[in-house]
């Protein structure tokens, strides 16, 4: 498992998906809190869910001006990145200010590193809040997640409580989304989402939804779940032409050291 982030700021991380992107983490240090509790997250279960009582949620103001540091430092060493996505150890949607997080994070943005996209990695579990969709929607690129095309399966692999239809309609209304969706099994049988049927009615749903983009990816850290076990190259190659050929745009990655499966398009 990876330790919880101490600070709000961390990296820059070379993503397989992102590039070189400046992490932000708007969760409080010393908890996970998360809707889900994903069988695959690095960061292990999620204990308290979304509603018990957290530590201290760091300040919007203090975000942005944490984030400019961090701006500051990669500017005097000569570092270039190519994002700052607001991820962490959680689903940082939940911060009970994230309009206001996000409004800070945009005008810090645009005066000190005009032309990096602000992304962001959701779990598409709180779309149903309408200031947390608005908010969504004043972000770059946003990158949300969708493991699975039916309710059963979406509570397998993510413990998902959020009912799934309640996502899903949400999903069809956020501009520009590119999907997320993280394929794995287990040793035990019990989690498999990479499957011909369970691929099959996934397609089906991000059809309805009509993303700009998917992403295709499995594990390559350890996951909370002991006995989960990543999707080989080819299935993930297979899984993004049958995508592709349904008339997705989607792209599959793997666990090496970053880089994209190339050819995918034809």
């Amino acid at each position: 498992m990876l330790p919880l982030h101490q600070g709000i700021v961390y990296g820059p991380v070379r993503s397989r998906r992102l590039g070189l992107s400046l992490g932000i983490n708007v969760l409080p240090r010393h908890q996970k809190v998360c809707t889900f509790n994903c069988s695959y997250c690095q960061y292990g279960w999620t204990r308290n869910g979304a509603t018990s009582a957290a530590d201290t949620w760091p300040d919007p103001l203090a975000i942005a001006r944490a984030t400019d540091l961090a701006l500051a430092q990669l500017k005097k060493h000569g570092d270039a990145i190519q994002r700052l996505t607001l991820a962490g150890h959680g689903e940082p949607t939940l911060h009970p200010q994230f309009a206001d997080v996000v409004d800070a994070l945009v005008e810090m943005r645009d005066r000190c590193a005009p032309g990096v996209p602000l992304a962001i990695l959701s779990n598409s579990s709180t779309l149903g809040s309408a200031p947390v969709a608005a908010a969504l929607s004043r972000i770059d690129e946003r990158y949300m997640k969708l493991d699975a095309g039916d309710a059963t399966l979406l509570r397998r692999v993510n413990a998902a409580t959020v009912p799934f239809d309640a996502i899903v309609a949400s999903l069809r209304q956020l501009p520009e989304v590119v999907i997320q969706a993280m394929f794995v099994r287990d040793r035990l049988g019990r989690i498999d989402n990479a499957g011909d049927l369970a691929v099959s009615i996934w397609i089906n749903t991000l059809k309805s939804i009509k993303p700009r983009g998917v992403h295709i990816y499995t594990i390559d850290r350890e996951p909370a779940w002991p006995y989960l076990q990543p999707i080989a190259a080819l299935r993930l190659l297979e899984i993004a032409r049958r995508a592709q050929a349904a008339g997705l745009a989607a792209e599959a990655f793997v666990p090496s050291r970053g880089a994209a499966v190339s050819g995918l398009r034809g």
